[in-house]
């Protein structure tokens, strides 16, 4: 075999393998649909049935007529949008802080924000339902924004990409020039951690559309329910319609898809930043 063909055999393999992974990737979005557009007795079937069947806009039809779907989805965008938008804006306000500004007890600070991250959220919710309780908000999309509203991730995320990107020289130039924090932050920060701002906010967003034990804690009336909590009362007592709960799941997942392809570019661009620098 001459050099060329050597050459294109890890290519083919490369591609073959990429090729199986995305399969494995789209599998579980296609397998909803076909559960989804089927009968429970057409779903319970030995073999299982792997072709989609006529009955998605029937149980869609279900999904409508139990819950307020688009109400849901609305509250869940809301949410989703507003904790995207707090998170990013904090964490890259202190991610450039602990980066290039220099203050008594910033490596303290910075190493007691990590030990955050070592905390289950779990433990934190009974003294946050009474804080939120006492303020009034149980019932309200507030009480579900304002404590996503900083992440300790985000903040180190930012910190790292700020850290890493923005020459120090850079700084000092912009404050000569007599440029303040604010400005700096607005006029050289911004514009250059944009890939960072898009990874960020995808992982944001996913995880504020996905969140479902804190909304299903202070969300009970049914008008605020997010599009998590809205699909589990889709479940019976005693009978599941997995057709009908999984046609829900599978428009609920839709505009998560959008949002990452609008920003596919700039996510893989922020992930692969760190990887190309010399």
């Amino acid at each position: 075999m001459n050099e060329a063909g050597q050459r294109k055999l890890p290519k083919i393999a490369l591609y073959l393998f990429l090729g199986f992974t995305s399969i494995l990737s789209v599998f579980p979005f296609y397998w909803m649909f076909v559960i989804g557009s089927n009968t429970n007795s057409e779903v319970n079937k030995i073999p299982p049935v792997l072709l989609p069947g006529e009955q998605f806009m029937t149980n869609v039809a279900k999904v409508f007529e139990r819950i307020d779907f688009f109400g849901a989805l609305w509250n869940s965008f809301v949410i989703s949008t507003a904790i995207t938008f707090f998170v990013l804006f904090f964490s890259s306000l202190a991610g450039y802080a602990f980066a290039k500004i220099e203050f008594k007890g910033k490596k303290f600070f910075f190493i007691f924000l990590l030990a955050t991250m070592m905390v289950p959220p779990q433990l934190g919710l009974i003294p946050s339902f009474m804080i939120i309780s006492s303020l009034g908000w149980v019932d309200t999309l507030q009480a579900v924004i304002v404590p996503g509203m900083v992440s300790a991730f985000g903040v180190f995320f930012m910190r790292q990409y700020v850290a890493s990107s923005i020459p120090n020289d850079l700084i000092e130039a912009a404050k000569i020039d007599g440029c303040n924090h604010l400005r700096i932050y607005w006029n050289i920060i911004v514009p250059a951690i944009k890939p960072a701002f898009a990874t960020l906010g995808i992982i944001t967003y996913m995880n504020a559309w996905n969140d479902f034990l804190w909304p299903l804690i202070v969300l009970k009336d049914s008008s605020v329910h997010t599009i998590q909590i809205a699909l589990r009362t889709l479940n019976d007592a005693y009978t599941t319609d997995y057709p009908m709960v999984l046609a829900g799941t599978f428009l609920a997942t839709i505009p998560i898809l959008i949002v990452f392809l609008i920003f596919n570019r700039q996510f893989i661009a922020g992930i692969t930043e760190g990887a190309v620098k010399s």
